[in-house]
């Protein structure tokens, strides 16, 4: 069965390409992105397009300024730690070297939360994502950057390696946010400014993308987003991911019994891309054989190999990269979720919304124009 891949994988506007685009708005501007004094990313966690697309009586600020053509692609995974990395990079996450929610660190041989595991697994935010930040970019060219996000978020290690070279602000609530965000491009002319929005991805993940609490959480977004824009400010409104509704009977659950762990040391990654390393002396031809034979349908399974290839993680350069990817991918389909049984942390399990594969749903984000990039 053939490797499923978005159609326009390679055609399509990506993520990866807006940082590079937003500082060059700052300074000529792009066939995209016109030139202005100051400039705004806002990164709607979790927002896919055609979820946007679907409630757009419930986001009229910005499904009335989404045209058709106003999309981009995520990159593979579509996890926030890969996604967001290359969002605020602007490179894909062969090259960053985020490359999955939990991952094998090669030399402590465990597995490593990207998002919220730094401190625990004791890896240096600098040493894994040594790429430059869109914002140590912007100080090298003399702009102001701040980034505008939520209290806890305040010198983690995810925002080491990803917020590197911005004067973090904090506000709790979304319209805060998006306030503080206005305030900071309005006052400091040439500033580079990153608002996260994380509360839409939330309410997916408990209650799915349909249901009330998402629509809530929806139209608090755009509320805060419908504020007027300070003129001769961008503002730029974007996701790192979509997400797809798992429902409990989708659940497939990878347990000792049923011979899942057999030659498998870790099992990474998340309920719809898995990270599968093998055992040093496993047999991986005969592994990646079985697991095909018996996820048919619910999942492609690739090798490490295959991966690279086909360029699902842009170029791979490092060996420390390629050695954080597992020996097996296993990409769901549908609106399938594969569980580990013997994993310590069984949460997951009880999230409806999900992401990480390469369903339309997750890939696709929108690239909505706000502010002086709209007019």
């Amino acid at each position: 069965m053939p490797l499923i891949l978005p159609t326009s994988l390679d055609s399509t506007r990506s993520i990866s390409g807006v940082a590079p685009q937003l500082l060059a708005s700052l300074r000529g501007g792009t066939a995209d992105l016109r030139t202005v004094r100051s400039v705004v990313l806002v990164v709607v966690d979790g927002l896919g397009a055609p979820a946007l697309r679907a409630h757009a009586g419930h986001a009229r600020t910005l499904s009335s300024a989404m045209a058709k053509k106003d999309v981009a692609g995520s990159v593979f995974p579509t996890t926030t730690a890969a996604a967001l990395t290359s969002l605020l990079t602007g490179v894909a996450p062969g090259t960053h070297g985020l490359v999955g929610y939990r991952v094998r660190d090669p030399e402590s041989d465990v597995l490593v939360n990207l998002l919220s595991g730094w401190e625990a697994g004791r890896i240096d935010p600098v040493q894994w994502q040594s790429s430059a930040t869109v914002f140590e970019q912007a100080a090298a060219a003399g702009h102001p950057a701040f980034a505008v996000g939520i209290p806890a978020y305040a010198g983690s290690g995810f925002s080491g390696a990803t917020l590197r070279g911005a004067d973090f602000r904090s506000a709790r609530g979304a319209a805060e946010r998006v306030e503080l965000a206005w305030e900071l491009a309005d006052a400091h002319d040439g500033a580079l400014v990153y608002c996260y929005l994380p509360e839409v991805d939330k309410a997916g993940h408990r209650h799915g993308v349909d249901s009330a609490e998402w629509i809530a959480a929806l139209e608090d977004v755009d509320a805060a987003l419908s504020r007027r824009v300070p003129g001769g400010v961008g503002v730029l409104v974007t996701a790192d991911h979509g997400m797809i509704d798992v429902p409990h009977h989708r659940q497939l659950v990878l347990d000792a019994a049923g011979g899942w762990h057999d030659g498998i040391r870790h099992i990474g990654g998340e309920p719809r891309m898995l990270h599968v390393y093998a055992e040093p002396d496993a047999d991986q031809a005969g592994l990646l054989s079985r697991w095909r034979r018996d996820l048919e349908g619910a999942a492609d399974v690739v090798s490490r190999t295959e991966a690279i290839d086909a360029g699902l993680f842009g170029p791979v350069e490092s060996d420390a990269v390629r050695e954080r990817i597992g020996d097996m991918l296993v990409i769901a389909r549908g609106n399938v979720a594969l569980y580990d049984a013997e994993a310590d942390d069984q949460r997951g399990r009880g999230m409806v919304g999900q992401h990480g594969a390469l369903t339309p749903e997750e890939w696709r984000v929108p690239f909505i124009r706000l502010g002086d990039f709209r007019r």
